[in-house]
C-alpha cells in the first residue's frame, strides 16, 4: 500500500458485538514492522459518539493516520476520516455507506440466498448475535472454545448506532483500501465487493471469515503484502 508519502501511524477501529482487544494479532503484525498503533474502544452507542471516540485517538497522533475499520467500523471510519490527520482508510470487510446511508440501509435488503446475520431481536435498545449461532455466522474459522467466548463475552451494540447516517463519506476523497473476505456470513462478499467498487478502493480478496481478518489474516494470497506502509 503506498498513500504517497510514508505514514506510520495506523488507527485500529473495530466493529459491532466486540472491542478492541479483538485487534491483538493486527496489532502484533503492524508493531512488528514498525508502525505506531492506536485502537479505538468504540462505545457502540450511536455512530456519532462513535466517530467522537476516533477522532480523539487521531488527534492524539504525532503526524498523518491510516485509519483501519472492521465490519461496523467501516462505517465509523467512513464517518471520522474526513479528519485533515486522514492519509488513508482501510476497510476490512466492512461497511462502506454513501452519504445518507447507515448500517441499517445496506443491510435492510440482502441479495436472495445470502446468509443473514443470527441479530436476536432488540432488547432495552441494544442486539446481540444468537450465542448458539455465534460460530458459525461470526467466527467460522476460528477454535470453537475461542468462538464460544467470544460468545458470551460479547459487548451490546445499539440499534442507534446501526441506525446513524453519514453526513459525508470520507471514501469520496481520501485513498481507500479493501479487504474482501470471501467466506463472511455477517456482509455478504457480493455487498463488500460493491461497496469496494462504488469507494474506488483498492481491493484484495482472502478466504476467510469475517472475524478472523482481525487475527492476522491481513497477508493475502493475492498481495502477498501487509498494509499499510511505502
Amino acid at each position: 500500500m503506498n498513500t504517497g508519502s510514508r505514514v506510520d501511524n495506523v488507527v485500529l477501529v473495530h466493529g459491532g458485538f466486540v472491542d478492541g482487544s479483538g485487534w491483538q494479532a493486527v496489532y502484533n503484525l503492524l508493531k512488528e514492522d514498525g508502525y505506531n498503533v492506536s485502537i479505538v474502544q468504540n462505545p457502540t452507542l450511536s455512530l456519532e459518539s462513535d466517530a467522537q471516540a476516533t477522532r480523539q485517538i487521531i488527534d492524539a497522533q504525532d503526524g498523518p493516520v491510516v485509519l483501519v475499520g472492521h465490519s461496523y467500523g467501516g462505517a465509523v471510519i467512513t464517518e471520522a476520516g474526513n479528519h485533515d490527520n486522514v492519509a488513508a482508510l482501510v476497510y476490512i470487510a466492512a461497511f462502506a455507506p454513501d452519504n445518507g446511508e447507515s448500517v441499517n440501509t445496506l443491510i435492510a435488503d440482502p441479495p436472495p440466498g445470502a446468509p443473514v446475520p443470527p441479530i436476536l431481536p432488540p432488547k432495552d435498545g441494544f442486539l446481540f448475535l444468537d450465542r448458539n449461532k455465534f460460530h458459525a455466522s461470526f467466527a467460522g474459522d476460528l477454535p470453537a472454545e475461542e468462538a464460544a467466548f467470544m460468545a458470551d463475552s460479547q459487548v451490546p451494540w445499539s440499534v442507534d448506532a446501526l441506525s446513524g447516517t453519514i453526513s459525508e463519506p470520507a471514501w469520496k476523497t481520501k485513498p481507500s483500501w479493501y479487504l474482501v473476505a470471501t467466506d463472511d456470513k455477517m456482509i455478504p462478499p457480493p455487498a463488500q465487493q460493491f461497496m469496494s467498487k462504488r469507494a474506488g478502493s483498492t481491493v484484495v480478496e482472502v478466504r476467510a471469515a469475517t472475524r478472523s481478518t482481525c487475527r492476522g489474516q491481513m497477508r493475502s494470497p493475492r498481495s502477498s503484502k501487509r498494509p499499510p506502509k511505502k
